[in-house]
């Protein structure tokens, strides 16, 4: 048996309907008009894209999947487990992975989600990574990171300038080489409630006052402090390097949630690497939550920035707070590239 676990190949998906900084502008020209101003230059997004209305993020997985499976020359049927990170689920419950699943055509497949927003798909890699090493039958792994919260937030709420809709996909497969690494993570549940959806779950089921008080759709109640993602990410940087016997500096890219593009360049100060080191995507398609690592993955190994031998970080930050950082170096297994 193959004693390591290796990514074979990557796929993502963006839908078609772009939403440009403008269109934000004209909606909130009355009530917020300097808002997109500000934030565009913090964050580096100008625009981010939208599926259509009668999609679900059950939708954006699959084509990411589909891409992943096809590079590798793989049957959905030949998938063993899908793993699933998103906060925008279909529903809230059955999870969204075993919509994915059927839809996928992965038959013989088992399915779980995991819900930490923006640290889900680091989170989902590691656990993944797991799988493998107490399965033994256990050959390959689909994981995904889907984001859909347009729909699910309130277009004349300015925290909605954020949500860009897309997925990522990677399959895991058995290796001869060392490809996913140590992970780490940190929480604080403390600021659960700071940027949530707070009716609709067990804690406040959904009535007709709190879908008519705003209470049904994700809302941003209090700013995270600042030092949440510039303190915390080189935190978790540094516990995945210390973890996996490396320096800092080994490391060939970084990839970190993509919200804004300044706390990247403070953070990369803080760990003393250049900013050519950070992979950032937002100035393509925007900030995706759970599914902007991946995307970011596989567009830094589309662009030619990863490639075997490189090795990868990639951090997570997401509202609960949750993070989440791993360490991965890309091996000969990987496959598809450009195609």
């Amino acid at each position: 048996m193959k004693p390591h676990v290796a990514i074979r190949s990557t796929g993502f998906y963006v839908p078609e309907i772009e939403v440009s900084n403008d269109v934000l502008r004209k909606r909130w020209a009355t009530t917020s008009p300097e808002y997109v101003d500000k934030v565009e230059v913090a964050s580096g997004i100008t625009r981010r894209f939208h599926a259509p209305e009668s999609w679900a993020t059950s939708d954006l997985a699959v084509r990411a999947a589909r891409q992943a499976l096809s590079r590798a020359n793989v049957a959905p049927e030949e998938v063993d487990m899908i793993v699933l990170g998103t906060d925008s689920p279909d529903y809230i419950t059955p999870s969204t992975s075993v919509v994915v699943q059927h839809k996928l055509g992965a038959t013989k497949a088992g399915t779980y989600d995991v819900g930490c927003a923006c640290a889900s798909f680091p989170t989902a890699l590691a656990t993944a990574s797991g799988l493998f090493a107490t399965n033994p039958w256990m050959e390959k792994v689909l994981v995904i990171g889907a984001y859909m919260m347009h729909k699910l937030s309130d277009p004349m709420d300015t925290s909605s300038y954020f949500y860009g809709d897309g997925a990522g996909a990677a399959l895991l497969v058995r290796s001869e080489e060392q490809g996913v690494l140590a992970s780490a993570f940190r929480a604080d549940g403390a600021l659960a409630k700071d940027w949530a959806i707070l009716s609709g779950g067990t804690a406040e089921p959904a009535t007709e006052e709190s879908i008519r008080a705003g209470r049904t759709v994700v809302r941003m109640y209090e700013k995270y402090p600042p030092t949440v993602n510039e303190i915390g990410w080189p935190a978790v940087a540094r516990m995945v390097a210390e973890r996996n016997g490396f320096a800092l500096p080994d490391v060939d890219l970084t990839i970190f949630t993509q919200v804004r593009k300044r706390t990247i360049e403070k953070v990369m100060k803080t760990l003393e690497l250049p900013m050519e080191k950070a992979h950032t995507i937002m100035e393509k398609w925007g900030y995706t939550g759970s599914a902007c690592i991946p995307m970011a993955l596989h567009d830094a190994i589309e662009t030619g920035r990863a490639k075997p031998g490189s090795l990868l970080m990639m951090v997570g930050s997401g509202v609960g707070y949750n993070q989440a950082g791993i360490a991965l170096r890309l091996t000969n297994d990987l496959v598809g590239v450009g195609t």
